[in-house]
């Protein structure tokens, strides 16, 4: 078995470009020139977006990805999306700070591109590309909620929470130290915002978090394991908490902090 620390997210992020790059070099070509609502997007833009998807600038890029589903010709949407997701990938990979992933890559669901309806090898690629970006924030210590939004983008997209949820487990397991670190961070977000029934999606209207909750018990053992290696670490221990009181139906042992009230005791410590 090899070394956790000989898998690179990095790598894997190169390696997934790289194949999206082969899958999408000869995108679908539009039979007519771009609809869309020239309210919002100038009529400049729309050709652009018809022309050579390399030459698009990367700020119609990101209104394209932004803008709502129905402001665009119901059948050109996916292709435009097929047409640019070599550069979307990018826009939504590590250095670029100006994303909203769960709006963006939603719109990749069946209202909208429906990603589930690609050709299978693309389909493969985006979906690889997916689990690489997850490798990455799992292990690149990015706030909780950061990592919350692309992992709602991703399930939004392909209308599937849990196979995501399980890819996060394996990647702590397979990542190693780092990757582990970043799920307890993870499970300790998830599990407080829960108990202080403050977790909700922000796009994904559909979505359970319900899902989430029955998923955090399963990744108790992991979490104690990483509390025992790390036995001054505060994180983990709460995190075992939070988990524990969760999976009971109890309410949350802490302060809500944005206010009193939510059924929490007065007596409580807030967690550090």
């Amino acid at each position: 078995m090899s070394d956790p620390r000989d898998v690179d997210p990095y790598a894997m992020w190169r390696h997934a470009l790289a194949e999206a790059d082969r899958v999408f070099a000869s995108p679908p070509a539009l039979d007519r020139p771009v609809d869309g609502c020239t309210h919002c997007t100038p009529e400049s833009d729309l050709v652009l977006l018809g022309g050579d998807p390399a030459a698009v600038p990367d700020d119609v890029l990101g209104h394209f990805m932004r803008e709502t589903v129905d402001h665009w010709d119901e059948d050109q949407y996916p292709v435009l999306w097929r047409r640019l997701m070599p550069r979307a990938l990018r826009h939504w990979g590590p250095g670029d700070e100006y994303t909203d992933p769960d709006l963006e890559i939603g719109h990749l669901a069946g209202y909208g591109a429906a990603l589930t309806d690609w050709p299978a090898p693309e389909r493969t690629a985006v979906e690889r590309a997916f689990r690489a970006l997850l490798a990455v924030a799992l292990t690149d210590g990015r706030p909780a909620e950061d990592v919350t939004e692309l992992v709602e983008g991703i399930a939004h997209a392909t209308d599937d929470l849990r196979p995501w949820l399980d890819h996060l487990a394996a990647l702590a397991g397979l990542l190693g130290p780092v990757a582990e670190a970043g799920l307890v961070r993870l499970a300790f977000a998830w599990a407080t915002d829960l108990l202080w029934e403050d977790f909700d999606f922000t796009w994904w209207y559909d979505g359970d978090p319900g899902l989430i909750a029955a998923w955090l018990p399963t990744q108790r053992p992991r979490v104690a394991a990483f509390a025992t290696r790390h036995p001054r670490c505060k994180t983990a221990a709460d995190t075992l908490i939070a988990i524990d009181h969760l999976d009971a139906g109890a309410h949350s042992p802490w302060w809500y902090p944005y206010g009193l009230g939510r059924h929490l005791p007065l007596t409580a410590a807030a967690p550090r």
